[in-house]
């Protein structure tokens, strides 16, 4: 017999009743039935019911052990009497009377328990992680994590890609979030940075002549922790293509996710096609560049209806006039509810930093769309029906309204929508709601610098013909200003850039690659970046495309946030092994940590601590 078991704790059925096993495991749970034990022994397989009566010999022992103490049984198994079946548990028709129990590894006071589900403290579970992670669900989030890893990994292999492995130690990246730096020994002073993502490298793959790359890739940035997003470091299945076009890196990768939410989504709808929506009706129609289309509710533009002459509300002409929108939410069937729940909305908005939520309330009166509300008086019949068409609402329905400049309308708007969706039960939760969000700007007006500056990825290409691109004139553009119409077509320009969303959240961002030296050089020169800069900061880079590089994109889907999704998780730390704190500490391992004096004098690096405050 095995030293320590002849089977898993998940593993023993009916057709062992009768055989001397041995197990090996955690105790689950002990019972005393007066005179009878009873201890669930868990395993990373399972759960085996172990049961002991004071004719065991075995009967003192068992009397010692205790939650999670780690112990050997031998004992035959039998089935359970009649009536204590647990039909939940794959071995819940057997159990095993104890002939002999070992303790393999008793355990000290538990600082959280690992039955049941019981919530404590974030800093406790960080804190005693390994115990958090023998609880049932977060142990389960794990697993389904590496069995998601899996799925995509034989999924891009079926596509014709390969996996590669790129670069841990690397150079700092002069764009983007803060490096994590790693002081060099052999070279004082100077620094290796962790990579805040594979994008040279993947690039670099493919001008090497590389067709087909993907990677689980991790990723290193010093920034801060949100609920979608782990401080330190995080994973992405990084891919990237030769001889593509965006059509092409979707045709890719849309059978890739659909067919592991398809895997993994336990019931619930996948989006069989990916809608393509463009980052300005994305913008316009859901105030948000991740919309989340389990909610069917669609933003309307009433701008123009408030600034009709007969229109009389003040504080939304007065937004138009200072070259704000007013944007329409609609409320199917909101006019059946309380007054309190158009107070509880202004009040959210208010929480958010707006004036309230105007409103307008539709009704039947003898066969005509009447308006009721608070602004309902200051909007005459007419413009109420247009305002009523476009938001597509009819009698029994309420329209809520956004005004402000135009960041600030479709920001809330888009919150609103969001919130009234959920307030009226309006959002089809059982789906998982994809869609690519294309078309984004190249540029953008920085107001702060008042010139034109890269809106999002600077290494894109523009979506426009190469020889258009480098005719314009970079130093006419600087005297164009704002409102010039050099500008106007600079600002219009779309770039081959891409996201995937679902459910409100932002998978991945991807781009077909600026390869043409001349037209990065232009595209950065347009924002005011001349070759020098250029040179400085993306000298390696530049010096590979113009050594023959093939047009290439790509994109990068977050698989923390993959995995979050698919377990139901709001909160990225429940899918993560060992996550840190918001602080981007690791409570169990206790680091960051000082450096000894040694350690230090090997680096070459002094400290430099800012004083503490008293």
């Amino acid at each position: 017999m095995h030293r320590y078991r002849t089977h898993t704790c998940g593993a023993l059925r009916p057709s062992e009743v009768g055989q001397t096993v041995r197990l090996s495991g955690w105790c689950h749970r002990v019972r005393d039935h007066g005179g009878v034990l009873f201890v669930d022994l868990r395993d990373h397989y399972g759960v085996t019911q172990c049961v002991v009566d004071s004719d065991s010999k075995a009967f003192a022992a068992a009397e010692a052990v205790r939650s999670e103490w780690v112990v050997r049984i031998d004992g035959r198994v039998r089935t359970r009497p009649a009536g204590t079946e647990n039909a939940e548990l794959p071995t819940g028709a057997v159990e095993v009377y104890i002939d002999e129990i070992e303790v393999l590894g008793p355990a000290g006071e538990l600082p959280l328990p690992v039955f049941g589900d019981l919530e404590y403290p974030e800093e406790t579970r960080l804190k005693y992680r390994f115990l958090d992670l023998r609880r049932e669900k977060l142990h389960a989030n794990i697993m389904k994590r590496g069995a998601i890893i899996d799925s995509l990994r034989r999924r891009m292999r079926e596509g014709g890609f390969f996996e590669f492995q790129t670069p841990i130690l690397t150079a700092s990246s002069p764009e983007g979030a803060r490096d994590y730096l790693v002081p060099s020994r052999v070279h004082p002073g100077k620094f290796y940075a962790l990579p805040q993502a594979p994008q040279q490298f993947k690039q670099l793959t493919m001008i090497a002549g590389f067709d087909r790359y993907f990677q689980i890739a991790p990723c290193f940035r010093d920034e801060d922790a949100r609920a979608d997003r782990s401080p330190g470091e995080f994973y992405q299945l990084d891919i990237e293509m030769s001889f593509v076009t965006q059509e092409d890196v979707f045709q890719a990768v849309e059978p890739v996710l659909r067919g592991v939410f398809d895997e993994f989504a336990e019931g619930k709808r996948v989006t069989k096609e990916f809608p393509r929506i463009t980052y300005a009706d994305a913008m316009l129609k859901y105030g948000v560049d991740k919309p989340d289309l389990r909610n069917p509710l669609l933003i309307a533009d009433v701008t123009e209806e408030f600034a009709r002459d007969e229109v009389e509300f003040k504080a939304f002409k007065g937004a138009i006039k200072a070259g704000g929108v007013v944007r329409a939410i609609p409320a199917p069937g909101a006019a059946g509810q309380p007054r309190s729940f158009f107070d509880k909305l202004n009040d959210w908005a208010r929480s958010e930093g707006a004036p309230g939520l105007g409103y307008v309330v539709f009704e039947d009166e003898g066969g005509q769309l009447t308006g009721k509300g608070p602004i309902a008086k200051f909007i005459p019949a007419a413009v109420q029906a247009t305002i009523a068409e476009k938001a597509k609402v009819k009698a029994g329905d309420a329209v809520f309204f956004s005004a402000g400049t135009e960041a600030k309308a479709a920001g809330l708007a888009g919150k609103a929508r969001i919130r009234i969706g959920d307030e009226l039960n309006l959002s089809d939760k059982d789906q998982y709601a994809f869609c690519w969000i294309t078309d984004f700007p190249m540029y953008e007006w920085n107001e702060e610098e008042k010139k034109v500056d890269f809106s999002h990825n600077p290494f894109s290409m523009p979506n426009i013909e190469r020889d258009e691109f480098l005719a314009f004139d970079e130093a006419a553009l600087a005297a164009d200003g704002e409102t010039g119409p050099l500008t106007k077509r600079i600002l219009d320009l779309k770039a081959f850039q891409y996201d995937i969303v679902c459910n409100g959240v932002e998978l991945s961002s991807g781009a077909i690659r600026n390869h043409r030296p001349d037209v990065m050089e232009k595209a950065f020169a347009i924002a005011g970046y001349g070759k020098d800069v250029l040179e400085a900061k993306f000298g390696g880079m530049l010096n590979a495309l113009r050594l023959g590089a093939p047009p290439h994109g790509g994109i990068a889907p977050g698989v923390d946030r993959i995995v979050m999704l698919l377990c139901n998780e709001p909160n990225i730390r429940e899918v993560v092994l060992f996550p840190m704190n918001q602080r981007a500490e690791d409570l169990m391992m206790g680091a960051p940590s000082e450096a000894t004096a040694k350690q230090l004098r090997e680096l070459h690096i002094r400290l430099n601590l800012p004083e503490k405050k008293a």
